[in-house]
């Protein structure tokens, strides 16, 4: 009998490494394609020209490398975005054993551009819809995160990005909007990675991905990821305190199985410990579990007639969510704008805290 969960087949390890893959953007046809030694290569120097094609400089001197990423860095236009699936596959093959190359442990001084991503309206409605957003030609907030996250998977699957694709744990994310992007906007990215820093587990940094159309920014997200490590870099410590009192819930949602592999397909973001319960055992979870950024995208959906055409928010990702299991959320408002968080329905466990400015 199947499972009212609609818990998907588990998958071997080669259908997570051979899984599918989606390119869910289009780029201008005036833009060149890609060489095919750039798209063969794992390491991003063989984007790099000889000289910068365009750079950007913080006031500081010397080998920008030396201050984890910040300085100049070089900027290479991609001619489209990649396949994220591909690249996804690439990581794990690479994290098979005695396939491992050793990690950078600098961030890498380059920023990756790529010009006039348009929108699939089908695309869009199929993301609202896995989201709970209305269908709008308004883009979500979280929307501009998947539609450029292609370019930041092909800066953090480089050989020599210091903390590798697989087993990373996503801890924060913020996103700035300055004004509402529509749907008919041609969108213009570029990505870098800054701010390196010791972590009491290992080490984490942020992956900086901004949106701009016609030269102006519109979209600002901020992502800081964890990459665990046996010997842990020092760093700040947790706060281990009594928890804060979870707000009154005013919503609980079922989040089944389904909710994995549906994200996957509309973010691209193909992460096994999402979608198979063979991919969460091999980087230790008893069970797959929620995107983050589904989590993101729902807590705002729920607030999605309430916000302003400009705004923050901010979220630090907590305990996983399950899959499958019950979750509640909850949001008190000021004259500030929302505090909002997502726990657990039986035992207020906190799966996500949030904040909208």
């Amino acid at each position: 009998m199947a499972s009212r969960d609609h818990e998907p087949d588990d998958l071997t390890l080669h259908d997570l490494i051979e899984g599918p893959t989606q390119d869910l953007t289009s780029a201008r046809a005036a833009l060149a394609a890609r060489t095919p030694q750039a798209e063969a290569t794992q390491d991003l120097s063989a984007l790099v020209p000889p000289r910068p094609v365009d750079h950007e400089v913080d006031g500081t001197s010397g080998d920008p490398r030396s201050r984890g990423g910040q300085g100049e860095r070089v900027r290479v236009e991609l001619g489209r975005l990649p396949g994220a699936g591909a690249l996804y596959r690439r990581a794990l093959l690479g994290a098979l054993p005695g396939t491992g190359r050793r990690r950078g442990r600098e961030l890498p001084a380059l920023e990756l551009s790529v010009a006039g991503v348009t929108v699939d309206r089908a695309h869009l409605a199929d993301y609202d819809r896995v989201c709970g957003f209305r269908l709008a030609d308004r883009l979500p907030a979280t929307y501009l995160h998947v539609l450029g996250f292609p370019l930041s998977l092909r800066l953090m699957t480089a050989a020599d990005f210091p903390i590798p694709l697989t087993g990373v744990v996503h801890v924060a994310n913020r996103i700035t909007v300055a004004r509402p992007v529509q749907v008919g906007e041609s969108v213009d990215f570029r990505t870098y990675a800054e701010n390196l820093r010791p972590h009491e587990r290992g080490r984490q940094l942020d992956v900086v991905l901004v949106g701009s159309v016609d030269g102006e920014e519109v979209w600002r997200g901020v992502s800081t990821y964890l990459g665990k490590e046996r010997a842990a870099g020092g760093g700040p410590r947790r706060d281990r305190g009594d928890r804060p009192a979870p707000p009154a819930f005013s919503a609980q949602w079922r989040v089944t199985p389904r909710v994995g592999t549906d994200y996957a397909r509309v973010s691209g973001d193909h992460n096994p410990i999402h979608t198979s319960k063979l991919g969460a055992r091999l980087f230790g979870f008893p069970r797959p579990i929620a995107h983050g950024m589904w989590s993101k995208a729902r807590c705002l959906a729920a607030l999605e007639s309430r916000l302003p055409d400009a705004y923050t928010v901010d979220v630090a990702f907590k305990l996983p969510v399950p899959l499958p299991s019950t979750v509640a959320f909850g949001a008190t408002t000021g004259g500030a704008g929302w505090d909002f968080g997502l726990h657990g329905a039986r035992d207020g466990r906190p799966h996500l805290v949030g904040t909208v400015r």
